[in-house]
């Protein structure tokens, strides 16, 4: 995500992280509203109504127009709908980690749960256990079949019960058996 659709984005959460704005969007994507009609509404003062509006006008997300001697105000459904299209999309969330290292969270489990190259022991959590299965599965090439004489091997050099790891390979669908071989799916 550029910078500059990060700090919209950053701008509209902040904007809306507050219950009175909320409201008042709530409010005025029924209804045109005046600064006094809102503040009676929500129970508040006129000047907290227009400085939770000056918030929300910076995003664009409401429109105000002269009626007389007030101002009415309206929720700007248009650029409500822009900024979902141009920044609430999959690919823009998750562009939001492009910065964060994703694998660090795996190397601390892997660095917890071996010394050296040996497997400390096999970890009771579904989610570190599959860290470690996925390491160990790198082990083994893609489209190659190995005997289970040649898996338990492979599997000894880093941890003795290869039996409960060659079963969590098969129950994650790491690797495949078919009549005593084996072979890495992914």
């Amino acid at each position: 995500m550029q910078p500059e659709q990060f700090n919209i984005l950053l701008r509209f959460f902040k904007a809306l992280a507050d219950d009175s704005r909320l409201k008042i969007v709530g409010i005025l994507a029924n209804q045109e509203c005046s600064v006094e009609e809102l503040a009676v509404l929500l129970q508040l003062k006129e000047p907290t109504i227009s400085h939770h509006l000056a918030k929300l006008k910076e995003l664009n997300l409401v429109t105000m127009r002269p009626e007389g001697n007030s101002r009415l105000y309206q929720l700007d459904s248009e650029a409500l709908q822009s900024i979902s299209k141009e920044i609430f999309t999959p690919e823009k969330i998750a562009s939001l980690i492009e910065d964060v290292d994703t694998e660090a969270w795996e190397s601390k489990v892997l660095k917890n749960y071996f010394e050296g190259e040996c497997l400390k022991e096999i970890p009771a959590s579904r989610k570190k256990r599959l860290v470690i299965l996925k390491w160990l599965t790198s082990k083994f090439e893609i489209g190659v079949q190995y005997p289970e004489r040649t898996v338990n091997d492979i599997l000894k050099r880093y941890h003795p019960d290869c039996a409960t790891l060659r079963r969590e390979f098969i129950a994650s669908q790491l690797m495949q058996r078919e009549n005593g071989v084996y072979w890495r799916t992914t």
